[in-house]
């Protein structure tokens, strides 16, 4: 199938690249590479170099004509979207509905992947671990964001019948995840850790999180496209870990000798996030394959 991988030279979707290549899907990848990396794209790879949001990345999508667009281009920290929610909204809305209007009306759009958010929609959570029927209650402009561009996608299925997946991820973590900007706690701690670096730890570091491996995502992602799911699917682990834990398990794997430095909570985090994939389970089969202790020593 041709497939289009919006924010392809990213962490997450450019190991989605790497499996629908291997899968031999012929895909191509749009990128502004604001944060994404050309090296990260496999050999033979297209690459358009435009910004989401941009009427050249609009143009070279129609002319593409793609059959599944597999959308990942975003603005991805939570606390930026509470201090610039307009650049949130523009990138986060606009960047999704210019792309997948573009494709739609070139013609041979078939099935939208779109990277949602398990932690950012639900907020702060009554129900632990939590499913797809938890009420949307997001505490910043990003998890809205996320619950609105699926709200769009439901209403282009209702109105011209286009398909679509919503994957709503845990934290994913994993390789080609970067330690600068709009990163991870993971890739923070190891980066700041392996260059002897000290870790802050904000507020008392009792929130957790439900941490997904990267690999984990991506067979998501193609057990999705295969079994043509639509709606919303939690992708997470179901586990709970707090940032003091995660900081030891770091701190432990690469022997950095320090502890974590403590600062104030910061606006717009949820004190608990955690969510299953029964439902995806239900229905693909689908279950995460690697631990956090394993993930992090390949990380």
């Amino acid at each position: 199938m041709r497939i289009l991988v919006t924010g392809g030279a990213g962490f997450i979707a450019s190991h989605i690249v790497d499996r629908f290549v291997q899968e031999g899907h012929s895909v191509t990848v749009l990128d502004d590479l604001s944060s994404g990396r050309r090296e990260n794209i496999p050999a033979g790879v297209e690459l358009i170099e435009a910004d989401v949001r941009s009427d050249e990345a609009a143009k070279r999508t129609k002319a593409l004509r793609p059959e599944v667009v597999c959308h990942h281009a975003a603005q991805i920290d939570v606390r930026k979207s509470v201090e610039d929610p307009g650049f949130d909204i523009d990138v986060n809305l606009v960047g999704l509905m210019k792309i997948v209007e573009a494709a739609r009306q070139a013609g041979a759009l078939e099935h939208v992947l779109f990277a949602s958010s398990g932690g950012a929609m639900y907020g702060e959570q009554e129900a632990f671990p939590a499913t797809e029927e938890h009420p949307v209650l997001p505490v910043s402009p990003y998890g809205l964001a996320k619950a609105t561009g699926e709200n769009y996608l439901d209403l282009w299925f209702r109105m011209y019948g286009l398909r679509y997946t919503a994957l709503r991820y845990a934290n994913v973590y994993g390789p080609r995840q970067s330690s600068h900007g709009e990163a991870g706690v993971v890739a923070i701690f190891s980066g700041r850790l392996l260059r002897g670096e000290p870790i802050t730890i904000y507020g008392d570091g009792k929130q957790t999180r439900d941490y997904v491996y990267v690999a984990d995502v991506v067979e998501a992602n193609a057990l999705a496209l295969r079994h043509r799911l639509n709606g919303g699917y939690n992708v997470g682990t179901g586990v709970e870990t707090d940032v003091v834990t995660l900081a030891e398990h770091l701190i432990m794997l690469t022997g950095a000798d320090t502890k974590p430095q403590y600062a104030p909570a910061r606006a717009g985090e949820q004190a608990r996030s955690c969510i299953t994939s029964a439902k995806l389970k239900a229905v693909t089969g689908f279950a995460p394959a690697v631990t956090l202790d394993d993930g992090l020593k390949r990380t």
